[in-house]
């Protein structure tokens, strides 16, 4: 048995989003095949003690379609049920996350 490679894979692209108090990530990285594949990451800072806590969901491309039918059904669903008030975040670093350029396409 080899030695276990215990570090991340490469990153290929990523992109930061900034929404209010959670940042979201989403990174493409390469498999050792050369496969990419895309970690969705939810970082947001605990009030009590100041540590970030992270969730990750790691969207192979064979699941990139399904995934995205999914999440556009789930999003015009409650958009079709309830107001959405889109909030306009400002920022001192760089006016990100100003609401400008905000797309609601999800496809892959």
């Amino acid at each position: 048995m080899g030695e276990f490679d215990n570090k991340e894979r490469e990153e290929v692209f990523s992109k930061k989003v900034r929404a209010g108090k959670r940042t979201y990530f989403f990174d493409v990285k390469a498999t050792r095949s050369g496969d990419y594949y895309l970690t969705l990451t939810e970082s947001k800072k605990r009030l009590e003690d100041g540590v970030f806590v992270k969730h990750k969901i790691f969207l192979y491309k064979e699941d990139f379609e399904k995934f995205a039918e999914g999440l556009n059904e789930t999003v015009d669903y409650i958009k079709t049920h309830q107001d959405v008030v889109e909030k306009r975040y400002e920022y001192s670093e760089n006016h990100e996350g100003s609401g400008k350029g905000h797309n609601d396409d999800f496809s892959f």
